[in-house]
């Protein structure tokens, strides 16, 4: 089961789960994803809240409904996970780095050593 954090929508949580599958090429472009049900068993959340995980990556042309198919990572899903990913990045996760880096005296050459070691032992990018 999933650790859900208390700061941000469950559905939305769920959705950055789908939009980690899609940029770490674990689902692929015209790939059929998990139904709304499967999901809702494996987050143990009820379908409605799936449901507007659904809702929210299709509204974002992330994802497709193929009518009695089910759901399907769209052609351009992977550029658009992307972008979404990055401007939550740039609008969140970016600000939140600075500030720590601030409080905790760390300079942007510093950050570059840390960066450095990190691809060196073999981290994704």
């Amino acid at each position: 089961m999933m650790e859900f954090k208390e700061n941000q929508a469950i559905y939305l949580q769920i959705a950055d789960q789908f939009v980690e599958n899609i940029l770490q090429r674990k689902w692929t472009v015209g790939e059929k994803i998990p139904s709304i049900r499967d999901t809702a068993v494996e987050f143990e959340v009820n379908p409605n809240t799936t449901m507007r995980t659904f809702n929210y990556l299709q509204d974002k042309g992330i994802i497709f409904n193929k009518r009695g198919l089910g759901y399907f990572v769209a052609d351009d899903g992977y550029e658009k996970t992307r972008a979404l990913k990055k401007e939550q990045f740039l609008e969140e996760d970016l600000p939140a780095l600075f500030r720590n880096m601030e409080m905790l005296g760390i300079t942007f050459s510093d950050l570059q050593t840390y960066y450095s070691k990190y691809n060196q032992n073999g981290h994704d990018k």
